[in-house]
């Protein structure tokens, strides 16, 4: 409405107009309340409504609908009166008990009728307007748009909105509206190429405006994309054409990552890369658009750095210098804990795009590029690293953030071993006895270390670091669980083989570690690896079970195992029935399986005269 006031008009001679009997004095009323009312004058809203009354509104747009008739002229002012009582509407309900009364709730499919039959019309934008502030204002409101086909109907509309129009405004923060009240799972059963289209357009405001706009369409994008519900709709944006979506998103969160802004939007344009890199791959970082030096790349690992830095601040700060359990404590400190998994999560995937750098065609990480990126990570780690540190003297051990922390160590000490070697070795033991939440005993924390203990332990030093600290153990324990779990943590049994090979590397260098061992310490994972050979097929997997089982009997015997409590002869006999198989199987100079075949071999020779019956099993 416009905002000046003629001086010969008042509001009381317009609700005179308003309260007349007949609809020509309503009409004129109307029109003079468009003149002269101010949008935030509440109060004069309120006496225009309550004046002119819902039922003659109501008349007068389905008059300008062509479903009913004013008593003056109405089939040769429709277009008129269709303009005027949505104007009015969308007038009338920026005072929130309007905008939630059960009356402009009804209205609400007759506006979308409105927006779906009159495309392009000057009305849409009171159209949106209303809607926005009718379904805003109650659960009712929300919900009658959904069940009216609102989604749908505005899809349509918005590919042919003006870029960074009032009208994309409204839209987008309706949208948001009803994903922040209706589950995205609902919204993809009833709306799937509908939500598809809505993000295509999203993305194209996120990355071609330049003002507040820009931030809504972020969280919109935020809120489909980064949803756990959201699988339906991701796989339907797969096989949606990628050139103009796809790179938009990328333009719009390195806008906003190389730009002053908030860091709170600098947070969620990182949860949005993070939501991408999950849909496309770690390579949509280093797509082939002319971005300089690998810039997304760059910007995201940077930034990613900078909120580890901060979040692991804030974290210690709350779990040490904060009042403990208060309401407020406990959400700050649990969305920060999320946050910093977003953040984690980005760097992981950049250790990863790093490590398969040398498949890529092209050559698309240069040297100058993986020299800024390594040193980033470098600082990350060792942020990270500091983080455990205060941990471990203020003696925590459990918690999602210790063992996410543990996991994005050990992803990149996968790669660079030797990376802060002095604080890791100081750390391992300590690392190794992070549980989770919901852990009862340390066991994923052993898990992400395992591909850097397998190869720390290939030489002595290694091994005797982690001997030192007790981490043998550890390893000891995870691989029992893990051949015992039937849920891998792993698609395949690479965590298994990697505790396995961890385990012979330090068995193997017992003597220049000085290695000593009991029964307490590797029966139970002597028990597993009979579960083990008598629930594969797989000889290689056998004969690495035989390998570590003939390199523990030198610590023990058949007698001092029989002894021990929950260990009987079935486990021993399905032992020895395993090193049977592997001494009697043939042997070809090709197969990769010849050194485990010695390691069994030379422990036989070396402990069967402790163990009797095992000549029993193959027949000697």
């Amino acid at each position: 409405m416009e905002a000046q006031q003629e001086p010969s008009l008042n509001l009381e001679d317009c609700l005179k107009l308003l309260k007349g009997e007949r609809d020509e004095q309503r009409l004129a009323g109307l029109l003079l309340v468009t003149k002269f009312c101010k949008a935030d004058d509440h109060s004069s809203l309120r006496k225009v409504y309550n004046a002119v009354g819902f039922r003659f509104l109501e008349r007068l747009l389905r008059t300008g609908m062509g479903k009913g008739a004013i008593s003056s002229d109405g089939d040769n002012n429709r277009d008129a009166y269709l303009s005027l009582s949505v104007t009015v509407l969308a007038a009338l309900c920026r005072v929130p008990e309007i905008a939630s009364s059960e009356d402009m709730t009804s209205m609400i499919p007759l506006i979308l009728e409105v927006m779906s039959t009159r495309s392009g019309s000057s009305v849409l934008e009171e159209c949106c307007e209303f809607l926005y502030l009718v379904s805003t204002a109650s659960e009712n409101g929300i919900t009658r748009f959904y069940e009216s086909r609102g989604i749908k109907i505005a899809a349509s509309q918005l590919p042919s909105m003006e870029d960074g129009s009032h009208l994309v405004e409204i839209s987008i923060k309706l949208l948001q509206s009803v994903l922040s009240r209706i589950s995205l799972d609902t919204i993809q059963n009833d709306y799937l190429s509908e939500l598809s289209v809505i993000v295509a357009v999203v993305a194209r405001q996120f990355a071609i405006l330049h003002n507040s706009l820009k931030f809504d369409a972020l969280h919109l994008l935020n809120s489909i994309l980064s949803s756990t519900d959201s699988s339906q709709l991701l796989q339907t944006l797969k096989l949606r054409p990628q050139d103009c979506w796809v790179p938009n998103v990328r333009v719009g969160i390195m806008a906003i990552l190389q730009n002053h802004v908030a860091p709170a939007e600098r947070l969620q344009a990182l949860i949005l890369a993070e939501s991408m890199v999950s849909i496309f791959g770690e390579d949509w970082l280093i797509s082939q658009d002319p971005t300089p030096d690998n810039m997304c790349l760059l910007l995201v690992l940077e930034q990613s750095r900078v909120e580890i830095a901060v979040l692991l601040n804030e974290l210690a700060y709350l779990k040490y210098g904060a009042p403990q359990d208060t309401p407020a404590s406990v959400e700050a400190y649990s969305l920060k804990q999320r946050n910093v998994v977003v953040a984690y999560s980005l760097v992981e995937k950049i250790i990863k795009l790093i490590s398969n750098v040398g498949e890529n065609d092209g050559n698309l990480l240069d040297e100058d590029t993986l020299t800024k990126l390594i040193r980033q990570l470098n600082e990350t780690i060792a942020v990270v690293l500091e983080y455990l540190e205060d941990a471990k003297e203020h003696g925590q051990r459990k918690g999602n953030d210790l063992l996410a922390s543990v996991r994005i160590i050990g992803s990149y000490l996968a790669e660079a071993p030797l990376a802060s070697k002095e604080k890791v070795q100081d750390l391992l033991g300590y690392m190794l006895s992070i549980e989770g939440a919901d852990e009862q005993r340390p066991f994923r924390s052993v898990c992400f270390l395992l591909p850097l203990l397998c190869q720390i332990t290939m030489e002595v030093e290694g091994c005797k670091a982690l001997c030192l600290c007790g981490g043998l153990q550890s390893v000891f324990d995870c691989l029992a669980k893990l051949i015992r779990s039937k849920h891998h943590m792993l698609e395949d049994d690479g965590c298994v083989f990697l505790a396995c090979d961890t385990i012979m590397n330090l068995l193997l260098k017992k003597d220049e570690v000085q290695l000593t061992l009991d029964e307490a310490a590797f029966v139970d994972v002597l028990k597993a690896l009979a579960y083990w050979s008598e629930n594969t097929d797989d000889m290689s997997s056998r004969m690495m079970a035989t390998s570590i089982c003939a390199l523990i009997f030198d610590y023990t015997s058949e007698e001092a195992l029989l002894n021990y409590p929950d260990f009987n002869h079935d486990t021993l006999s399905s032992l020895y029935q395993l090193i049977a198989r592997c001494l009697t199987s043939p042997k070809q100079g090709t197969n990769p399986d010849m050194d485990l075949s010695e390691i069994i071999s030379a422990g036989f020779s070396r402990w069967a005269h402790r163990y009797p019956h095992i000549r029993e099993a193959i027949k000697v």
